[in-house]
């Protein structure tokens, strides 16, 4: 489906995991700004909406994924992982209750999968997913943008991202001072598709990457960058909004409870703040070298409007948190001081004293 927004004087096709809607309108610093204040749009509509409904929808997804949602009630916002049985982040998805229905944001790569595997765990309940991307858009704002959401049941539907704040039954390893997050008053508004047109129309737009550079300041993972096979929530202190560590069992939920109370997750997410001199910008996928050796990746990379050249980056645990980073990418090596966001001794937080190996020697 081509967007309306691509259309718009000066639209910019995105490429990736964002094609289908703009890149940029011409110019990314007054989009971000315009954006950041609250007075722009950004055309989401590629990505996909999944409805599930039936009176078992809130205790069955309970039940499958990381988040404890049987509590909802008409409005709500929530977010939510799938795990494989190894603690492996599978899916990550936005949820919103209406009363009757509950609403899924997620990649579209992750639609047909996602969709999949629920049909396939429904067993003798009442619940019905369904893929509503055909009939439903999302559009994104900071704050509430007063966009035509869709209200199928008399409740708008309009996700506010619970990143913002440790959510009920979460944990926080980045440190509590001065998180970027409390600053970060995200939406995703579901609108009918029809309407795209005349939103495009009347409200002024800013491009994919204008959101981008505002969630990495905000150091806020997505699913579609920060995650690869390995990944599991610790690493991108995902348990801050998307996992509740007391509300029992799940798949997956052994591993993420192990890994939070007795040991430490092999990687972790840093923001790195990137020398600029040389005008170029890492692109994901490049590697994060510790002098000789490489420690990580690049996940996602930005100009901010303010804070220059950023990008969020997993690497190792054991890489050095002082040290100045370098980034290969296009022939040349960019400096990269560290932001820590998740610290090498997060995890082990039940303080359960190691036990001496059988024969070493006490000194």
């Amino acid at each position: 489906m081509t967007s309306e927004f691509l259309g718009l004087p000066g639209a910019v096709a995105a490429t990736g995991a964002d094609a289908g809607v703009a890149a940029h309108y011409g110019d990314p610093f007054r989009e971000q700004r315009a954006l950041a204040r609250g007075e722009a749009v950004v055309d989401l509509s590629h990505r996909a909406v999944i409805s599930v409904s039936g009176s078992d929808r809130l205790s069955w997804i309970d039940s499958i994924t990381s988040q404890a949602v049987k509590g909802m009630r008409p409005g709500d916002s929530s977010e939510t992982l799938l795990l494989d049985q190894h603690g492996h982040l599978e899916y990550a998805v936005g949820l919103l209750d209406d009363g009757e229905t509950l609403w899924m944001l997620l990649e579209a790569s992750e639609a047909p999968g996602l969709l999949d595997w629920l049909t396939r765990m429904r067993f003798m309940l009442r619940v019905e997913p369904a893929d509503r991307s055909a009939e439903f858009a999302v559009i994104g704002a900071v704050g509430d943008a007063g966009l035509p959401a869709a209200a199928p049941a008399g409740v708008p539907l309009i996700w506010r991202d619970p990143w913002s704040a440790v959510a009920p039954g979460g944990h926080q390893y980045a440190a509590a001072d001065g998180h970027p997050a409390a600053d970060w008053h995200w939406t995703q508004t579901i609108v009918p598709r029809s309407a795209l047109a005349e939103i495009a129309a009347t409200r002024p737009a800013a491009g994919i990457l204008a959101a981008e550079a505002l969630r990495i300041a905000a150091w806020r993972p997505r699913a579609a960058t920060e995650v690869d096979e390995r990944s599991i929530p610790h690493e991108l202190d995902w348990l801050r909004s998307a996992v509740h560590l007391t509300k029992g069992c799940y798949r997956g939920q052994e591993t993420v409870a192990k890994v939070h109370n007795l040991g430490h997750p092999p990687r972790r997410l840093v923001m790195l703040h990137l020398d600029g001199s040389d005008a170029v910008l890492p692109h994901p996928g490049d590697e994060v070298m510790l002098k000789d050796k490489c420690v990580g990746k690049i996940t996602s990379s930005a100009i901010h409007f303010e804070l220059g050249p950023i990008a969020l980056a997993v690497v190792k645990r054991s890489a050095d948190p002082a040290s100045t980073l370098t980034v290969a990418t296009d022939d040349t090596t960019v400096a990269a001081a560290q932001e820590i966001i998740v610290p090498p001794d997060a995890g082990a937080t039940a303080g359960v004293p190691r036990i001496p190996r059988l024969g070493a020697v006490r000194r």
